[in-house]
């Protein structure tokens, strides 16, 4: 049986629900359960699900890791949330300004741990690789950040580095959701790797759309105000792109804004988003974006199950390359 999007998510959300952190001291599990109340894409477990469904009917085997996918990636969040002392997050205030910071560090650190209790209950016979994919994503992704917060304080980053660092910030995470569904369903070896090579492009492919959308979304549809890439200068495929093909006056309008102390918001979001038109950065992230989406439905095709039983997979990431938000 071939589960829906929809119907997948209402299964990770109440088991969510129904698997809340009832340990004491309660002041150090509140923020993780206000932190996972906030709902979201689910993507990562979903990810699984839908990779564990390919080969595996019963989910229930592989619901603890479905749920440890979502406590990590949200682990993630309230760190970033703290490192970039953002107050808000999916319209909520963000754990540290509802608490404090050190008890979003800490609330954090627990998630970390509940995320590889919750990754360990895995049959014996898969454990080790289970734990091992886990454990190597997760380390990626501490290096892909390190590379972010390094990239604001330089002007030369390239696109070459900007791929790599968002390839271990974003995309080991969507893979690794696949592999791990992959592998506890016992699929083949080449089809763990064919859908983890599809989660390494579809996460590129997914944070392009989040640069683009952050400068050409509509903020009705995209939940947050646009601009904020700018704003705070970050080095995003977009502005690396602008730097790599501004000359003359163009080049020196760019560097102005980026250097600028004082300014007002909206004239600097029109005047760099100006300056994007002009060096027709949209349709060069376009384009990227098309590139990746046709690596990852390559992939896709390569898994070896019915072409039927990939059907409601192909859907999701058409939603995730198509989205408006």
């Amino acid at each position: 049986m071939m589960y829906t999007v929809p119907q997948l998510s209402e299964r990770i959300n109440t088991f969510i629900t129904e698997h809340p952190f009832l340990r004491t001291p309660e002041g150090l599990y509140a923020p993780v359960d206000y932190v996972l109340s906030m709902g979201g894409k689910r993507i990562r477990p979903l990810l699984m699900l839908m990779s564990y469904n390919l080969y595996r009917d019963e989910l229930s085997p592989i619901m603890n890791q479905a749920m440890g996918i979502e406590v990590y990636h949200n682990y993630t969040l309230l760190h970033d949330d703290l490192m970039d002392r953002a107050d808000m997050r999916r319209g909520k205030e963000t754990v540290h300004k509802v608490w404090n910071d050190n008890t979003a560090v800490l609330s954090g650190d627990a998630m970390l741990v509940l995320a590889y209790q919750l990754m360990a209950d895995a049959p014996a016979s898969c454990l080790k690789r289970v734990l091992d994919t886990f454990g190597q994503t997760a380390l990626e992704i501490c290096e892909g950040q390190q590379f972010d917060m390094e990239f604001e304080q330089r002007k030369d980053v390239t696109e070459q580095e900007y791929m790599e660092m968002i390839r271990l910030k974003t995309s080991v995470l969507l893979a690794a959701s696949l592999k791990i569904g992959a592998l506890m369903a016992g699929a083949p070896a080449e089809d763990e790797q064919n859908l983890y090579d599809l989660g390494i492009n579809l996460g590129l492919a997914f944070q392009l759309k989040d640069d683009l959308l952050d400068v050409y979304g509509d903020p009705k549809v995209f939940g947050k105000n646009i601009g904020g890439d700018i704003l705070c200068n970050k080095k995003t495929y977009m502005l690396i792109r602008a730097f790599e093909r501004a000359e003359g006056e163009q080049l020196r309008r760019l560097n102005d804004w980026v250097d600028a102390a004082s300014y007002d918001p909206q004239e600097k979001i029109q005047a760099v988003t100006a300056l994007y038109d002009a060096l027709d950065i949209k349709s060069l992230c376009e384009q990227k974006i098309a590139y990746y989406s046709r690596q990852a439905a390559l992939c896709l095709e390569r898994v070896g199950v019915p072409a039927e039983c990939k059907e409601e997979l192909k859907k999701l990431m058409e939603q995730l390359m198509y989205r408006q938000s």
